[in-house]
């Protein structure tokens, strides 16, 4: 069965949320309470999806304007998986050099390889793409 977009619908929902570009903390709140909302409602409606679409798209450019995320260097990568999984520096020693090169590595001081960070990826068992 296909549900059919109901303009009408549609619009009642618009008049009663009136998304808009959204320029503070407030307003940033109250749309991310509805976006909350709408993504737990079971069996949503066309003109739901369609308004959390919109949302979201609202929420999403209010975030990367005032909490932009940094992506993380392959050498935080590398350290944040050995703390995770209760490693040390020691235990990479033959997977992708010598102890002075693993330090080197894990502590920024030299980049890793492109055969290094296939080394790390099948250990790991983890895209490559993470370490370079």
């Amino acid at each position: 069965m296909t549900l059919t977009f109901d303009q009408t619908a549609y619009g009642n929902l618009l008049a009663e949320v009136v998304p808009q570009v959204i320029e503070t903390e407030e307003e940033y709140d109250r749309a991310l309470q509805i976006v909350e909302r709408l993504m737990f409602t079971k069996n949503r409606t066309p003109e739901e999806k369609a308004l959390f679409k919109l949302l979201v798209l609202l929420v999403e450019a209010y975030e990367t304007e005032h909490y932009p995320f940094e992506k993380p260097t392959p050498h935080e990568i590398l350290q944040h998986i050995m703390e995770s999984s209760g490693m040390r520096q020691a235990d990479l020693v033959g997977i992708i050099g010598t102890s002075g090169v693993v330090s080197e590595v894990v502590n920024g001081k030299r980049s890793i390889s492109k055969a290094q960070a296939k080394a790390l990826a099948d250990y790991f068992k983890v895209s490559p793409s993470l370490f370079i």
